[in-house]
């Protein structure tokens, strides 16, 4: 399904309720999984989340999780000490080709059985559940936070618990945070300081509910409307002042580019300033939110702002490869893009060029990133229904507040 946004009008309001965290949500689940009294309310919607909940009622031996990165790692630890088990973990074929290497020989130090079925540090592989045999791992923390997150979550169940010292340096701590802080609110005793993390064994927990922020990694396309647009008043619910996710640093960044953030509540309202004079060039490192790097390089580009993002070595294996990804889409507007193996550097043209088809490489990020830039030209997205991986109700939500499609 491709999408042709048409780029008037330019002015937005409404107000949008945005699912629970996808982050948090695949990390509760993991721990409702894990232990069973913990009731979950505002559950992400998103694919990935329900590829993680289909996998864990599965009774095949053979589980697909198709594109879900998240699922991939954390049900790999999950299964990787659930006794008695004996499942295939598998994906697509981008899937088949994102390394997970470094978490399988954390696992496998531990006492996990594990054996790759087709290439070797790669999907798919064979999980026989068994019993961990130590309490400590060592793990580079470099390549990817989530396989630090999956090892935490597994680890209250570890009978002496299980202490991680991580090496190279930490690539989306809040990430890592996050997992520490529910894991601390379900009653699980963490210590975590400099690079050793500690995580204490815990057999049951009380019974308890937890009703899950809304996603703000969803609310960025948001921020790059209004900073986009001429006026817009958005509200979206249901987020928190202080949030377990990194990525609420968007009230920060965009507050640079034009946007203003306030709380009534659990409402953030989002709203373009006025008579704002944008900066020349904006230079922000990453390194703990780069999942918000597409977002802020599109936005960029609309308001002809050049940009400098570091701190992104972990987007080549995401999704797409989605440094090169970018630079291709970028250049089709008019941008000079030149990238790294950890940065993207764009120099944004006066006028953007208009019919442009935009590619989005099987990644959900590409397509929503870049469709708020509708409001500066005219564009088409191809592929639009990959947004399901994260935020199946994008279409409708962009339609809600004025956007209008084809």
């Amino acid at each position: 399904m491709n999408i042709k946004l048409l780029y008037k009008p330019n002015n937005f309001s409404g107000k949008i309720y945005i699912t629970g965290s996808k982050s948090e949500s695949n990390r509760l689940l993991l721990l409702q999984a894990i232990y069973p009294n913990i009731k979950l309310n505002n559950v992400s919607n998103s694919d990935d989340t329900n590829m993680i909940i289909n996998a864990l009622k599965s009774s095949k031996k053979n589980i697909d999780i198709h594109h879900a990165g998240t699922a991939m790692r954390f049900l790999t630890a999950y299964y990787a000490f659930k006794l008695n088990s004996d499942i295939v973990l598998t994906g697509s074929e981008r899937m088949q080709n994102r390394p997970i290497k470094i978490l399988i020989d954390a696992l496998k130090d531990l006492g996990a059985l594990i054996e790759y079925q087709k290439i070797n540090g790669f999907p798919p592989i064979r999980i026989k559940g068994s019993k961990p045999l130590k309490s400590f791992v060592k793990l580079s923390s470099s390549t990817s936070s989530q396989y630090v997150s999956a090892l935490m979550l597994v680890a209250p169940k570890i009978l002496n618990g299980l202490t991680i010292e991580l090496s190279g340096k930490i690539t989306s701590l809040p990430y890592i945070k996050m997992t520490e802080s529910l894991l601390k609110n379900i009653g699980v005793k963490v210590e975590f300081e400099n690079k050793k993390i500690k995580i204490f064994n815990k057999e049951t927990i009380s019974n308890q509910t937890i009703t899950i922020e809304s996603d703000w990694s969803s609310a960025s396309y948001f921020y790059s409307i209004a900073a986009l647009s001429e006026r817009s008043i958005i509200r979206l619910n249901s987020y928190k002042k202080k949030s377990l996710q990194g990525d609420d640093c968007l009230i920060e960044i965009y507050e640079k580019l034009g946007v203003s953030s306030k709380f009534e509540g659990d409402t953030l309202v989002i709203e373009k300033l006025s008579d704002f004079k944008n900066p020349k060039l904006i230079s922000l490192n990453l390194i703990n939110s780069p999942d918000l790097a597409q977002t802020i390089a599109v936005t960029c580009i609309g308001l002809c702002i050049d940009s400098e993002l570091h701190g992104l070595h972990t987007l080549k294996i995401k999704e797409t490869d989605r440094l090169s990804a970018l630079k291709k889409e970028l250049t089709k507007f008019g941008a000079d893009v030149h990238t790294t193996e950890e940065s993207i550097h764009v120099k944004s043209s006066k006028k953007l060029n208009q019919n442009i088809k935009v590619s989005t490489y099987q990644d959900h990020r590409m397509a929503m990133a870049f469709a708020p830039l509708a409001i500066k030209t005219s564009l088409m997205i191809e592929d639009a229904s990959v947004v399901n991986k994260s935020y199946p109700d994008f279409w409708n939500d962009l339609h809600k507040i004025g956007f209008r499609y084809v």
